[in-house]
């Protein structure tokens, strides 16, 4: 079992930044990779950026790509979302999530951290 708890998030304007983290304890060793996702209210989950654990290779959503970066602190087990010229549309509910291998699925997920950014 792996347990991820998210802080951070907040309110913010537009054009402001905001970071949130995501820390991992339990069977870390097991992480392949972490990465973002969010949740819009009345929108389905969708992919925000992730990180391979190993190399730190990194991807990303095209619409945050440019304007969110993701990094990992792997002796802290913990993964950031560093959000920079945020938009209204980026409100949302933002969860972190584990994979243990390339290609298996994310299987362990946190319990979520708001973002809100006013007009």
């Amino acid at each position: 079992q792996v347990q991820l708890v998210e802080s951070g998030g907040g309110l913010v304007q537009a054009g402001g930044s905001l970071s949130v983290s995501c820390a991992a304890s339990g069977r870390t060793f097991s992480i392949y990779g972490m990465g973002w996702f969010r949740q819009a209210p009345g929108k389905g989950r969708e992919f925000v950026a992730a990180i391979t654990w190993s190399d730190g290779s990194t991807s990303y959503a095209d619409s945050v790509k440019g304007r969110f970066t993701i990094s990992r602190d792997n002796a802290r087990n913990t993964v950031y979302l560093q959000m920079n010229s945020l938009k209204p549309e980026d409100t949302a509910v933002y969860y972190c999530a584990v994979k243990r291998a390339r290609l298996y699925n994310y299987d362990y997920w946190g319990q979520g951290t708001q973002v809100t950014v006013s007009s």
